[in-house]
């Protein structure tokens, strides 16, 4: 018999690449070779599903983060580069249908997935960069929370606006003009990183 975990894995798979809403249960069951029974044994509906699909990616992200700060917590800039980097490889497989379904059919699990965002961007990309201000790496007269609010908040909105922006350019191009050209221009001189040059 599948374990949850197995399920969980195919089913938030399949909900990236096609959307939540066009998978059903039945093709879950069908290509899993399990009844839709089983299903019902781990979850108690497909919201619930979907609210464990969105929680297991946050968390593999989550993790991802924490891993990143810690491992080059000494460059705060280096830090949300690659927080970003990383992200970016999460949503390439992303389909816009499945953050749009996930608003429109599963508001627990858009308002997981909004939560995430607003932490992401307030708690752990906004630090980072006062950070790189206090010690001298970001222009004194930038205004950090104005940043955010431009540049690192809800990305996810101008990537998949009318299309999805990772079909006509690669994670590298989106992350150069996303997230380094932006930094780069409230960078001071005195700062490079592996992805910044002077």
């Amino acid at each position: 018999m599948i374990t949850k975990d197995e399920l969980l894995n195919y089913a938030t798979s399949k909900f990236t690449q096609f959307g939540s809403k066009h998978v059903t249960l039945d093709e879950l069951a069908n290509d899993l070779g399990i009844s839709k029974k089983t299903i019902y044994t781990y979850f108690k509906t497909k919201e619930d599903l979907v609210v464990a699909s969105i929680t297991c990616l946050l968390d593999a992200y989550a993790e991802d983060i924490n891993r990143l700060i810690n491992s080059n917590g000494k460059d705060p800039i280096l830090c949300v580069i690659l927080i970003y980097q990383r992200g970016f490889e999460y949503l390439k497989y992303f389909k816009p249908s499945f953050l749009f379904g996930l608003e429109k059919y599963y508001p627990k699990a858009f308002l997981l997935f909004n939560d995430f965002i607003k932490d992401l961007a307030n708690n752990r990309i906004s630090p980072l960069l006062k950070e790189a201000q206090k010690n001298g790496n970001i222009k004194p007269d930038v205004n950090i929370d104005l940043l955010i609010k431009i540049y690192f908040f809800r990305v996810d909105n101008l990537l998949f606006k009318d299309n999805n922006l990772f079909e006509s350019y690669s994670k590298e191009t989106l992350l150069k003009h996303f997230v380094i050209f932006n930094l780069c221009g409230v960078i001071t001189n005195n700062y490079t990183n592996e992805f910044i040059e002077i």
